[in-house]
């Protein structure tokens, strides 16, 4: 069993002291079991994962495939019950979502350093839960939409799938006025090599971790110098 990659999104990656990634499946570690069991043989990775990122604890949804969006701290449970998006400004906490298929989308708000992390599949895109998860930034925190930036992962897409929920979701963004909204096109349907597909797998497979961390933003080293401590990411994905 090798470390799996963690994709990096360069438009997040551009963002000061944003901290985010996409950790895709785990060579020769087998998943073909039921979610939970998949996820118990997963966790130790992903905590290894993340304490390499050296990101705060995490903080997850429920995912009941529903339109509930949480805002959470560092005073908040360990996983938000009924909900499948989190919202946040608090710098000590970090935010996570499993996916298989579905997508997960990562909002930030470089100007307030308010961030956000849906799981948006079929039924979350039928509830517009993009949408819903921007209307409460701007609601709770004072976001300008036009200030957001959105990235979407890599998720079923068309021929593997027959809805192109990813599509909808751009335009629910698009919508509510997000200033910038990046989708690099993956398709998790097509490379099992690299991502777990629920519905390729029929539903016996693991889980990709996505997380996404913010704090304050961090002053350019001069020139010629680096920064200390920081684990670079295995991959990065351009768009």
């Amino acid at each position: 069993m090798t470390d799996p990659v963690v994709l990096a999104f360069a438009v997040l990656s551009a963002i000061s002291g944003i901290r985010h990634g996409f950790v895709c499946r785990v060579p020769g570690l087998d998943v073909a079991v039921e979610r939970q069991a998949a996820l118990d043989r997963l966790a130790a990775i992903h905590r290894e994962v993340l304490r390499r990122a050296a990101v705060p604890p995490l903080r997850r949804v429920e995912q009941v495939h529903g339109g509930e969006v949480a805002i959470v701290d560092s005073g908040s449970p360990e996983v938000a019950a009924r909900a499948d998006a989190l919202v946040t400004r608090d710098p000590e906490v970090t935010l996570g979502i499993f996916v298989a298929d579905c997508c997960a989308v990562y909002l930030v708000d470089p100007r307030l350093r308010a961030i956000g992390l849906i799981h948006s599949g079929k039924k979350g895109t039928k509830a517009n839960i993009a949408g819903r998860s921007v209307q409460l930034m701007v609601e709770a925190f004072g976001t300008d939409p036009a200030d957001l930036v959105a990235q979407l992962s890599p998720c079923i897409r068309p021929p593997e799938y027959e809805i192109d929920f990813a599509a909808e979701i751009r335009r629910q963004l698009a919508a509510t006025g997000v200033g910038r909204i990046v989708d690099d096109g993956q398709n998790t349907g097509t490379d099992l090599t690299r991502f777990y597909s629920y519905r390729k797998e029929r539903g016996k497979t693991g889980r990709m971790l996505a997380y996404l961390a913010t704090g304050r933003a961090q002053r350019k080293p001069p020139h010629g110098a680096t920064a200390k401590g920081r684990m670079p990411q295995a991959e990065k994905c351009h768009k």
